[in-house]
């Protein structure tokens, strides 16, 4: 759209050629108004709630609130929607943890997490082949998984998502849209909060899913520059090193990270013969084939021999499920992409990403998939509920009301995203990073608070970000052995969103539970 801008300009005093002057009184000026500047304010309400954990009544105030974002000449920028769950009675809330969590994208609000399972209140999720709950109306339930029985909860949106906003003039999308600009918002609204709370004394954890691992990593080393120390970072489907998911020309790596993933997928839908018992021993056994004789054959290249390459063949089909003539013509290369068509053995259905034992019927199954021909099998299960049921939520049971369209996915923050970033051992060594790898500001952060415990909390059926991808890039940021005894990893029947399962959130959050209660004893 053209814009249009029209210019009057006053000529005043000045006499004209050709007429005469003349004099005429001039009014008394009128006093001018006094200046007013309107404040932004920040926003809270609170409601009050009880939840059963493990038998027991557990009170807690839920408050909705913001809280304001400022430049370093105090001038607001943003403002931050969070969703706080605080035990009642608590004699010294400054010695009760406190967890920061959020949901990654970049672009995604928080929702997820919070009544995906991790708060008090839980939403019901549809399983695999099934269609309760995939339309209206949805069901919400007391939760009594949530961590709120070890710590208090603060669920935040990132500038873009929810009802966090950009507060112009003064704040604009480059000052929040990209990886460093991200850490230094959330850096500064916990530091906010907990200045505002009382709750420096409180021992402190994040908790982050997917990109929100991404945000944990760089977010854990600048908290540490402000002096504010962790003592745990808790990740859920991690991804720390970003060219270990993606599928480039000429990089062997994807395909031999992805293969404990494609085995654990093919296991679950009876696509293996013989179908072994053991999930977990059929991973490790996938793992030792993917980074030993699969990543030598890939290694070789063209190089390979025809014998080698048949033999390679043969196993990639034994783990995969798929034909062995595939896998050659592949070029042993199996693409995302062709594994979610093919490992069903019809190519009129696909297998979820973000978790692979929901599948889709394909309308188009000549077509490749790709990220806009298609929503998703996962997405296409949970996002109605997930919509619905939070706007909902936070209507009537928090009583939160706003102006604003609640966001749960940003694509305009996500493809404004500066991707950009220098690792602090990258400085170090001079230049600047090619591509995202935030392991070593993790490494970083680790070293340099050596209370700060990690836990890896990584699902078999996520195919977004994989689990043996995980356990690479953390097994080579050369941390020092000692720092290895801080860093516990779990794996769980599941996928991207860990708590989709409902047999395996209880287990998972058992095992947050316990990691907190660990990471918070000074003994």
């Amino acid at each position: 759209m053209r814009k249009f801008v029209w210019y009057l300009v006053l000529a005043a005093g000045i006499p004209l050629l050709g007429i005469a002057k003349t004099t005429t009184p001039k009014p008394s000026p009128k006093p001018k108004a006094a200046a007013t500047k309107t404040k932004v304010k920040a926003r809270a309400v609170s409601t009050h709630h009880t939840v059963i954990i493990n038998g027991q009544p557990l009170a807690y105030t839920a408050t909705a609130g913001t809280i304001i974002l400022h430049d370093a000449k105090d001038k607001p920028t943003a403002k931050m929607f969070y969703i706080a769950y605080t035990k009642d009675h608590v004699s010294n809330p400054a010695t009760r943890p406190v967890t920061f969590s959020y949901n990654g994208g970049p672009g995604a609000a928080s929702a997820l997490v919070d009544i995906g399972g991790f708060g008090p209140r839980k939403l019901v999720w549809p399983q695999p082949g099934s269609t309760v709950a995939v339309r209206p109306p949805y069901e919400m339930k007391p939760n009594p998984a949530t961590l709120l029985a070890t710590t208090d909860l603060v669920f935040i949106d990132a500038i873009g998502t929810g009802y966090s906003r950009i507060l112009p003039p003064h704040g604009t999308p480059k000052m929040f849209y990209g990886v460093k600009q991200d850490s230094s918002a959330f850096t500064q609204f916990i530091e906010r909060y907990i200045s505002k709370y009382g709750r420096w004394g409180s021992p402190k954890f994040l908790l982050g899913e997917s990109y929100g691992t991404t945000r944990s990593a760089v977010l854990a080393q600048e908290l540490i520059q402000h002096g504010i120390y962790l003592n745990g970072v808790v990740l859920c489907s991690t991804v720390l090193n970003f060219p270990t998911i993606t599928f480039a020309p000429g990089d062997d790596l994807p395909y031999i990270l992805y293969l404990p993933s494609y085995a654990a997928t093919a296991w679950y839908h009876h696509r293996l013969n013989p179908e072994p018992k053991s999930l977990p021993d059929l991973v490790k056994k996938a793992e030792a084939f993917a980074a030993g004789p699969y990543a030598s054959a890939l290694f070789q290249g063209s190089a390979l021999s025809e014998a080698e390459r048949e033999s390679v063949a043969k196993q990639l089909a034994a783990f995969t499920g798929l034909p062995a003539s595939l896998c050659l013509k592949s070029n042993l290369r199996i693409p995302l992409r062709l594994f979610r068509r093919r490992v069903l053995g019809s190519a009129d259905q696909f297998t979820g990403r973000y978790d692979s034992r929901y599948t889709l019927d394909e309308l188009q199954p000549l077509m490749p998939i790709n990220g806009s021909s298609n929503v998703g099998a996962t997405t296409s299960a949970t996002w109605g509920a997930l919509t619905a049921s939070f706007n909902d939520y936070l209507e009537r049971h928090l009583n939160y009301h706003s102006e604003h369209h609640y966001r749960q996915l940003s694509y305009k923050v996500n493809g404004a995203w500066d991707w950009k970033y220098s690792p602090p051992v990258q400085d170090l060594l001079g230049g600047g990073a090619m591509f995202l790898n935030v392991a070593p500001a993790l490494a970083r952060a680790m070293t340099n608070d050596p209370g700060l415990e990690l836990m890896n909390n990584n699902g078999y059926f996520d195919m977004a970000t994989p689990f043996f991808a995980t356990e690479y890039t953390l097994q080579h940021t050369s941390l020092p052995a000692n720092v290895w005894k801080r860093i516990t990893t779990d794996y769980y029947n599941c996928g991207h969103m860990l708590y989709l399962n409902p047999k395996a959130l209880p287990v998972l959050s058992r095992n947050i539970n316990n990691f907190i209660k660990q990471a918070s004893s000074n003994q």
